[in-house]
């Protein structure tokens, strides 16, 4: 009782300090803007800010990147994209990777600072986690999410976040951002033109919940506005988002900045203000608070116009200061904890150590007709493929600069005996036909015992707008690989009966049913960071073992994909297709097979539901396996999705090990979102499922563990 007295004590003595030192700061801010002119505090409204001497303010730029490590800065350790970090289903490897990407963020800003350098990717107000639902794998920024479920990318999103921002209850260690809010994945060609209505509810029960997550569970600092429209409004001056939904409904206290051109984008693309005054004064009055852009430029004209007040300039600028206040650095401030990081961190034994294990987790094993894992004194073994031997394929967008990138290449020379005959040729381009009627990489491919050809996409063939060369702005057209890729695979296949071993790049779902054809192993690797080709060494012969599991469906026709430009989710994702699956969210195999049993769940209709099930490995390996609770509620598939995933954990189980494991649903993930946003409790029959893939009709198929338990709710 005495102990439990003094923890009591403890956290409400560090709840008022924490009270205290953020008042503190407040009255710091409003002293600050009190003492502003007027030109000072517009140019304090856009992201790149000039330094006010006369305040001890320096020059600020509050456009920088972390989205897998700290980008375009310079050296810096390069994790696995978030595609692969959401692959992981480990939200406590996802903040350990926060916690060291805002490390050597602290580390780098400190450097930057001793040379004067104030330019642009810096700072510490990083623009990541990208937190929008991957509802079509056609996006080019598919890449840069968590995948196509609202809970799983929550729930990684929030865990980047906390290891970002740090656990100190007043200071940053840095700021993250949550965007692209709202309702916001492609097509790139249209997005700063496109007004997307989607339903109230697919709204409130696809498109929102991850960011609610962030604010209030994560206690992200920053929130992006997206470039589109949402209900006529533009993302970046919607009063229905930003202050309705934002801050009155869900709490935010920190700011909001405007995705790239956005604001100019409110009367240049969408056309809703005559003049860049008005658009300034649509985006300040709906809850903007930092422009990433120019238009704010006019923001004197507006004030002229009398469209804005200096009372509501003075509104937008106080969560800004509050930020910079909170990062200790909008003036000098020894109180901050996160000061004085020193560089020996950037790219430490321990970050890349981080790094592989990432890697290691993400990549998912999907198909092996019992040629791996690979012995390591094999005789022959032939490596091909564009991507094979090129670090670029390793790095998704936004990435950093690391100077030991591993190929794919290198990590399976790294593994083999001195006594095995390993050669490679690149054999095709990425995406052009080979034009020499002789190529040997299929001969060589053909003779060894066995060949891993390394296939996919890489940043030219899918992106951002204006960054993937292959197509027009960075979408892809269909889910199929480029023709020359898929000839290669052909005429290695013609000639070679078995050993050919895919390892699949890219940020999205493709076409598997040609390749799961012609291949007798699938290793989709995404764009797995400096680390891949070691953790891909490690995979292949068996020195670590599969645990990634697929955090989007895997179509299996893209022609059957409803429209690109539908904001609808009828038809999409796991939680609302009822065909057109090749492998199902959730899925990925292992090196071994683990029995599901014994399912038992208890419900209670106001605090939610209870559910274990045993979990057996009847393997000679270690195995991870991550059980997943799906909940199909009354009303699925016509008012509520078909099933949704609830809860998940990682579980490590040595060979013949059982062990029991529980989850604790809350009541909230078992209600039927409505039209209007509110959530109820239906009455009626509940369906648990406990299974290593979401249920779908191709599990059978693909020998998917599923057990299942009705629950009737009265």
């Amino acid at each position: 009782m005495k102990q439990l007295f003094l923890t009591i004590m403890l956290t409400i003595a560090i709840s008022t300090s924490a009270q205290d030192g953020l008042h503190r700061l407040e009255q710091q801010a409003n002293d600050i803007i009190s003492k502003m002119t007027l030109e000072e505090k517009f140019s304090q409204l856009m992201n790149e800010t000039p330094g006010i001497s006369r305040l001890g303010i320096e020059p600020y730029d509050w456009w920088n990147e972390a989205l897998h490590g700290v980008g375009r800065d310079g050296r810096a350790t390069v994790f696995p994209q978030p595609i692969g970090l959401g692959a992981t289903f480990d939200p406590v490897l996802v903040k350990k990777i926060g916690d060291a990407i805002a490390t050597e963020g602290r580390a780098k800003y400190e450097v930057a600072r001793k040379n004067k350098n104030y330019s642009r990717y810096t700072g510490l107000t990083f623009w990541s986690p990208n937190v929008n639902i991957f509802r079509d794998p056609r996006w080019g920024r598919g890449m840069e999410t968590y995948g196509e479920d609202p809970y799983l990318t929550g729930t990684m999103g929030t865990a980047f976040v906390q290891g970002m921002q740090g656990d100190d209850p007043v200071y940053l260690k840095v700021a993250a951002c949550g965007k692209h809010y709202a309702v916001h994945s492609g097509p790139e060609a249209t997005r700063h033109t496109v007004n997307v209505e989607p339903s109230k509810r697919d709204l409130w029960e696809t498109y929102l919940p991850a960011f609610k997550m962030l604010v209030q569970k994560g206690n992200v600092e920053i929130i992006m506005g997206a470039y589109n429209r949402v209900y006529g409004e533009s993302a970046s001056g919607s009063k229905f988002l930003l202050t309705d939904i934002l801050r009155k409904q869900w709490g935010f206290q920190g700011h909001i900045v405007s995705d790239c051109g956005a604001v100019t984008d409110i009367y240049e693309g969408h056309k809703i203000a005559k003049s860049e005054a008005e658009a300034c004064a649509i985006a300040i009055k709906a809850g903007l608070n930092v422009e990433c852009g120019s238009t704010f430029k006019a923001m004197k004209d507006a004030l002229d116009q009398q469209l804005i007040t200096e009372a509501e300039i003075d509104q937008a600028l106080k969560p800004l200061m509050m930020t910079r206040l909170k990062l200790g650095i909008l003036q000098p401030d020894d109180k901050c904890p996160y000061r004085h990081v020193g560089e020996e961190v950037i790219e430490c034994d321990k970050h890349i150590s981080l790094a592989k294990q990432a890697a290691i987790e993400s990549m998912v094993l999907l198909k092996n007709d019992g040629v791996l894992p690979l012995k390591k004194d094999i005789h022959t073994l032939f490596v091909t493929g564009a991507g094979a031997a090129d670090a670029f394929w390793l790095m998704g967008n936004y990435f950093g600069i690391s100077d030991r990138y591993c190929t794919y290449l290198q990590g399976i020379v790294s593994k083999v005996s001195n006594g095995t005959a390993v050669n490679y040729r690149p054999g095709v381009l990425e995406s052009t036909p080979t034009r020499n009627k002789i190529n040997w990489a299929v001969d060589e491919a053909a003779g060894a015992e066995y060949t891993v050809i390394v296939m996919g996409n890489n940043g030219n063939l899918e992106g951002e707008e204006g960054e993937a060369i292959d197509s027009e702005r960075g979408d892809r057209d269909g889910i199929g690989l480029p023709e020359s890729q898929m000839q290669f695979l052909r005429d290695i296949r013609a000639r070679k009966k078995s050993g050919i071993i895919v390892v699949l790049t890219g940020g999205s779902p493709v076409d598997m049913r040609e390749i799961s054809e012609l291949s007798d192993a699938i290793i989709m690797a995404w764009y797995p960071g400096q680390e891949g080709g070691y953790a891909l060494g490690d995979l292949l012969f068996g020195d670590a073992n599969f645990s990634g599991k697929l955090p989007v469906t895997f179509p299996e026709d893209g022609e059957r994909l409803p429209s690109f430009e539908d904001y609808s989710m009828k038809g999409r994702t796991y939680k609302y297709m009822t065909d057109n699956i090749f492998y199902p969210f959730g899925y990925g195999l292992s090196y071994g097979k683990v029995d599901y049993s014994n399912l038992q769940v208890t419900v209670n209709k106001k605090t939610g539901a209870t559910v274990c099930v045993t979990l057996t490995n009847h393997s000679s390996w270690n195995i991870t396996e991550t059980p997943q609770v799906y909940v199909s509620a009354p009303g699925a598939g016509v008012s509520a999705p078909i099933q949704q995933l609830v809860n998940f954990k990682r579980i490590h189980l040595a060979p013949g090990e059982s062990e029991e494991v529980q989850f604790d649903v809350p009541i909230e993930q078992m209600m039927t979102i409505q039209e209007d946003g509110s959530a109820k409790l239906v009455r009626g029959e509940y369906v648990f499922t406990v299974a290593n893939a979401a249920p779908s009709i191709r599990n059978e198929a693909l020998g998917v563990c599923a057990l299942s338990v009705k629950e009737r709710v009265k």
